[in-house]
């Protein structure tokens, strides 16, 4: 059984009859012998010599592949489904068979929803993400651009991508016809062709110059869950900032940021469905690896818990304590403080930053009806949170920490470890 779920009836149709013209068109060997049909409507093509079908449905249906057990599941489109994308999906799952091969398929619609969750998480849910950028078709083209007139980004665009004058002049028409949905509707790069809202917390343009010039991780750990860029060096002291979760498969994800303690530059992150002893040993092992990284955890919520695991059970005494109390508190005062913070080293030193994950946070982190700010509806902000926590206290000024007084020299304010 093979099943294609379209997003609208209109959509189901037009597939259902490009598959139906295919099989049409298939030398007669092929349609008198095995791919003969012997049952063909609106919605199905049957293949009796090989016991295999063909449907069609639409994402609409409210029972959309109830009762059927499916081999091959395509989901077309899935950042435009109607309804609840996420339990339509999570039925169509319901009806694989075991080894059954699942293909989700879609131009970006906005950052957040179903699509872009799955496109989020796909590493740890096994699944392998494939990007297609506009100029894979050949036949968008246009007239060549004058080779005098090419701007600095088109340069690079060309020598990075391999692109010719005529790809270019039509880079430029559809820029102008589509203006801002032109990074969505002919995408060049998977970060930024999940459009972010206007009403962004952080400076998009610096966000999405970083993005143009990051590199991949050295390193990665538990399917994808951790990422490393620079490896602890020898004389070198770091800050591993938590921002705890309960833990469970879904909703909020668990975040630490490594940051080296002199720069504040990003060297690991880790984000996963993690909580209480599981996350205090993956978060003491994290700080144990980076040279016995000061540990920031913020207290609110889950953390006091975590917070007493990690002195009770791991034993990891290097924690940050503010006023004498383990942990760092998030107010009402504090929180704008750490989100500008880091919006202002967004501008001023992109450099410290190399997680994508992060930047695509930041670019969906915004300001809500009510006042504050934070992410948008069918979104995290879990790697954000942990980041300002980290770059919280302001750059460390001096970054040594003498083992006399405990105390770290902060620019901002003053952080003491006791």
């Amino acid at each position: 059984m093979t099943l294609q779920v379209a997003h609208t009836q209109e959509a189901a149709e037009e597939i259902f009859g490009i598959v139906h013209r295919f099989v049409d068109y298939l030398p007669e060997v092929l349609r008198d012998g095995p791919l003969q049909v012997s049952r063909a409507n609106a919605r199905q093509i049957v293949f009796p010599e090989l016991d295999s079908q063909y449907r069609v449905v639409s994402a609409g249906e409210r029972n959309a592949g109830r009762g059927l057990t499916v081999q091959n599941l395509h989901c077309s489109e899935l950042a435009r489904w109607p309804g609840d994308p996420a339990e339509t999906l999570a039925g169509l799952r319901a009806a694989m068979a075991p080894g059954a091969e699942l293909i989700l398929e879609s131009t970006p619609d906005g950052v957040g929803g179903c699509f872009y969750e799955e496109w989020q998480k796909a590493g740890e849910q096994g699944m392998v993400r494939h990007f297609f950028p506009w100029w894979m078709e050949r036949k968008y083209r246009a007239k060549a651009v004058d080779e005098a007139s090419l701007t600095d980004e088109e340069k690079d665009m060309m020598e990075q991508k391999l692109l010719d004058l005529e790809q270019i002049g039509f880079r430029r028409q559809i820029r102008a016809d589509f203006r801002g949905l032109a990074r969505q509707e002919y995408a060049e790069d998977s970060e930024s062709c999940f459009l972010a809202s206007g009403n962004s917390v952080f400076e998009l343009a610096a966000i999405d110059a970083r993005l143009a010039t990051m590199t991949e991780p050295i390193e990665t750990r538990k399917n994808g869950a951790l990422e490393i860029w620079l490896p602890p060096l020898k004389g070198k002291q770091y800050l591993v900032a938590v921002d705890p979760a309960g833990g469970g498969s879904e909703g909020d994800y668990s975040a630490a940021q490594v940051l080296e303690l002199e720069t504040g530059l990003q060297c690991a992150e880790f984000a996963g469905h993690m909580g209480g002893l599981e996350l205090a040993r993956k978060v003491t092992e994290l700080a144990t690896e980076y040279n016995q990284a000061w540990l920031v955890v913020e207290r609110n919520n889950h953390g006091s818990g975590i917070l007493a695991l990690l002195e009770s059970v791991c034993g990891y005494g290097k924690v940050y304590r503010q006023n004498g109390q383990a942990g760092w508190l998030t107010t009402l005062m504090s929180r704008p403080a750490a989100l500008g913070r880091l919006d202002a080293a967004l501008v001023e030193e992109p450099e410290r930053f190399q997680s994508r994950k992060l930047l695509a946070e930041c670019r969906s982190f915004v300001r809500l009806p009510d006042g504050g700010s934070g992410a948008r509806p069918g979104t995290h902000d879990d790697r954000v949170m942990a980041m300002a926590i980290g770059l919280g206290q302001g750059r460390v000024d001096e970054g040594q920490l003498t083992a006399n007084s405990k105390k770290l020299h902060i620019r901002a304010g003053a952080l003491e470890f006791e």
